[in-house]
């Protein structure tokens, strides 16, 4: 499945399915969230949450991936992702996009 970030397919013409979502959330263990909170106190990179939403990011598309093959796409076009705090410690991440067919030529 290709993805594309733009509404459009260079030299193609393409067939709107629908939108297509993908969403997840995710958190990190009591343990690390404290730890995160000490290194927020002294700055750098928290890798435990990064490593999370990097996941989180992934089983969204996967699922925003599998929903658009259900659909007999082609492609997604347009693919975003939101976040958000669901609670202290945990994030949802969704991608979304438009899943699209390739017309023949």
């Amino acid at each position: 499945m290709k993805l594309y970030t733009i509404d459009h397919i260079p030299g193609e013409e393409i067939t709107a399915l629908g939108l297509v979502t993908g969403t997840t959330v995710q958190s990190v263990h009591l343990g690390l969230d404290f730890l995160a909170g000490l290194k927020n106190i002294v700055g750098g990179e928290i890798h435990d949450y990064t490593e999370m939403l990097e996941k989180a990011r992934q089983i969204a598309l996967d699922r925003m991936t599998a929903e658009a093959e259900k659909l007999g796409a082609d492609a997604v076009v347009n693919v975003r992702f939101g976040t958000s705090s669901v609670m202290q410690s945990a994030a949802e991440v969704m991608a979304y996009g438009t899943a699209v067919r390739i017309r023949p030529r």
